[in-house]
């Protein structure tokens, strides 16, 4: 498979002079989101993010700029959600891709059109990238599945199947939202270990979780099956996702049948969806210590093995009340990697079609929580309290082991490979109200 095109082109800039050098939104990027100007009523439609402006491309649609597949894909990129641009495939997305650049591209013969479809960034507002039909979230970090079960499992805490199988669930797809999500506390059913009986109640342990999330693009008939080869072909791309979690709740609920109530209140998105083509500069190995278990052959090909990894690097922060009252800058919790996964997008991908369940365009496989192996690399707060044992303390004095109402926490992820332009994400913001 041709990762590489000129689209990718370290050395392209364009006549939008703000991104060239931009840190998240360069030529080179050229994410999708759903968007409208602020307080304006008007339709939701694609934007597509170059440096300090967003592309509309609704009006982009209507000025017929392009030809066959890529107009095609900018007419879908016009609608209200990105499910029919997602569905149409990875021959369009390039498609569209490779006129959008060409067209903003310094020099190009379009400027004088295109810029009229301009609308600087700081004057949008986001709605969801499209309709999440099915949410699915996965557990791919080794070092967060580890740390999780010695938690709860200490005896046990890595079961036996999760070296062989990718392991996930199915989570609750409407209350999922876009960056700046506002949402109460949760309650739930809690049982401390020397209680006689549970009681009811707002969640006293509510951690985030760091992840990114796959959309699905061209999908699949029930009974179809997507192999390992292909499955980058049904990859439309790729978003933050923090999957927020009541530790108490779970803890008391989880067995036999595992997440329930604890998991399924709230998760928020980034607006921006990064397309899989977009990152093929900063694809890498995949490959397993030989002390672990190899996939099984439905899950192992020679491309999966070369490129299917994915060098992402993340990063969160906090944002308290008294941060946002005293004019504090955010505190960095923790960095980690995607790279660190123990599964490629592929591989669940595969995975998920394998008994021939059918995949839609907007279904979201959430990555699991992305831990590295070390501590400063921890994707959550229960491991970097130690489970609620070990306050952590913030830069402005105050401590937490778990969130309280009133905190935001902030989520960033970008790019960065020798021979390759940086590129970013934005971010996704959600905050912790009072529980009703």
């Amino acid at each position: 498979m041709q990762l590489l095109n000129e689209t990718h082109n370290v050395n392209l800039k364009s006549w939008v002079t703000s991104a060239n050098g931009c840190a998240d939104f360069p030529i080179q990027n050229l994410p999708f989101a759903i968007i409208k100007r602020k307080g304006q009523d008007e339709p939701w439609r694609g934007g597509v993010a170059i440096g300090k402006y967003v592309i509309d491309m609704a009006k982009l649609a209507k000025l017929d700029l392009f030809t066959d597949e890529a107009q095609q894909g900018a007419v879908a990129a016009a609608e209200s959600s990105l499910n029919n641009l997602m569905g149409l495939g990875s021959k369009v997305h390039s498609a569209l891709r490779l006129a959008l650049s060409k067209a903003l591209t310094q020099g190009a013969t379009l400027e004088s059109r295109l810029s009229s479809a301009l609308i600087p960034l700081s004057d949008i507002e986001f709605d969801m990238p499209c309709r999440i039909g099915d949410f699915t979230d996965f557990y791919t970090s080794i070092h967060h599945a580890t740390a999780i079960g010695k938690l709860f499992r200490p005896d046990n805490p890595l079961l036996p199947n999760y070296k062989w199988v990718p392991i996930g669930y199915h989570g609750r797809s409407s209350t999922i939202g876009i960056s700046g999500q506002k949402f109460h506390r949760p309650k739930g059913q809690t049982k401390l270990p020397d209680a006689t009986k549970p009681t009811m109640g707002p969640s006293k342990r509510l951690d985030y979780e760091l992840e990114m999330g796959i959309f699905i693009g061209s999908g699949t008939k029930m009974g179809d099956i997507i192999s390992i080869k292909d499955a980058q072909q049904h990859i439309f791309g790729v978003c933050l996702l923090n999957d927020w979690s009541a530790r108490d709740i779970q803890a008391w609920e989880y067995q036999p049948l595992g997440p329930f109530l604890a998991k399924n209140f709230a998760s928020t998105i980034s607006p921006w969806i990064v397309t899989l083509e977009a990152l093929a500069p900063y694809r890498c190995a995949f490959s397993r210590n030989s002390d672990d278990p190899q996939p099984l052959e439905y899950l192992s090909s020679a491309d999966n093995s070369e490129y299917g990894g994915l060098d992402i690097q993340l990063e969160v922060l906090i944002e308290t009340e008294a941060m946002r009252g005293a004019g504090i800058d955010a505190c960095k919790l923790s960095s980690s990697n995607f790279n660190y996964s123990y599964w490629t997008a592929a591989q669940l991908v595969t995975h998920h079609s394998s008994n021939g369940c059918a995949m839609r365009p907007g279904d979201l496989l959430g990555s699991g929580t992305q831990s590295g192996p070390t501590y400063s690399e921890a994707g959550s707060l229960i491991e970097l309290s130690c489970g609620g044992k070990t306050p952590i303390e913030l830069s402005n004095g105050e401590k937490r082991t778990f969130l309280e109402d009133g905190d935001s926490i902030i989520m960033r992820a970008s790019c960065q490979q020798k021979g390759a332009a940086p590129i970013g994400f934005g971010q996704v913001v959600s905050t912790v109200l009072p529980s009703k």
